[in-house]
């Protein structure tokens, strides 16, 4: 994917999409920094064994001074940074009558304000092939279960964010995308779930993704490859949203 020699920052990098992320990274040739919020132990021994530098910052990304700081300790520590992967998020569903408002906060301080945050403090370190890439959902797009307001109102903000950001960083050579998982098998949803048959069945390949194929996703738009792709996004999810 061309991106041997460079640094990215995955924050939320320790499980799930994001450990699939911060490893595809990796094995494409980065040095990879990762923001966690309990451990991340396993995820960095593993970009070690790759032969790649990696620096891991305990953050909660609902505190948007420690995003900015995570930022810049990884640029500091690392010495650049090119790739910014914007992955860790907030899921909380319910009836809108039972979601109080400090769900609706949270929600949008982890999955909006935190994406902003680490994109103001990126912006002095990335130059010119820079690459903002943000996580965001299908239930985005496509809301077929009640529960949703919050988490798909969150994600949707994601879009114009997206394409804002790729018409004014177009000049300076950065791009940035979005990345919108269908259901994708993690230990948070796992593909054995209760809701898994209902989930499965709205996707045209009648399965689950995998952490990987989205990984797989973020490395292309990240490579120089992607040069010419900015303020879009890219369905990886099954064909949920056809």
């Amino acid at each position: 994917m061309n991106i041997e020699g460079k640094v990215a920052l995955v924050t939320g990098g320790s499980r799930g999409i994001g450990a699939a992320v911060a490893l595809r990274l990796a094995r494409e040739g980065a040095d990879i920094a990762l923001t966690y919020r309990n451990d991340a132990s396993d995820v960095v021994e593993q970009i070690k064994g790759l032969g790649r530098r990696v620096v891991a910052m305990r953050a909660d990304s609902g505190d948007a001074s420690a995003v900015a700081a995570a930022v810049d300790e990884a640029a500091g520590t690392l010495g650049r940074l090119d790739i910014l992967v914007n992955n860790a998020g907030e899921f909380i569903v319910g009836p809108v009558e039972e979601l109080g408002i400090d769900a609706f906060d949270r929600t949008f301080a982890v999955n909006v304000r935190a994406p902003f945050a680490a994109v103001k403090a990126a912006l002095p370190h990335l130059r010119e092939g820079g690459r903002i890439i943000s996580i965001g959902s299908n239930v985005a797009v496509r809301v077929p279960f009640p529960g949703f307001s919050v988490y798909s109102a969150s994600k949707a903000a994601l879009v114009g964010m997206t394409k804002a950001l790729g018409q004014e960083l177009g000049a300076r050579g950065i791009t940035v995308n979005l990345v919108h998982p269908g259901a994708t098998d993690t230990d948070l949803n796992p593909e054995s779930g209760p809701m898994a048959e209902a989930i499965t069945g709205f996707t045209a390949v009648g399965r689950y993704g995998r952490p990987e194929e989205v990984a797989s996703a973020v490395a292309y738009l990240a490579s120089e490859e992607a040069r010419y792709i900015t303020g879009t996004a890219l369905h990886v999810d099954g064909g949920f949203t056809i």
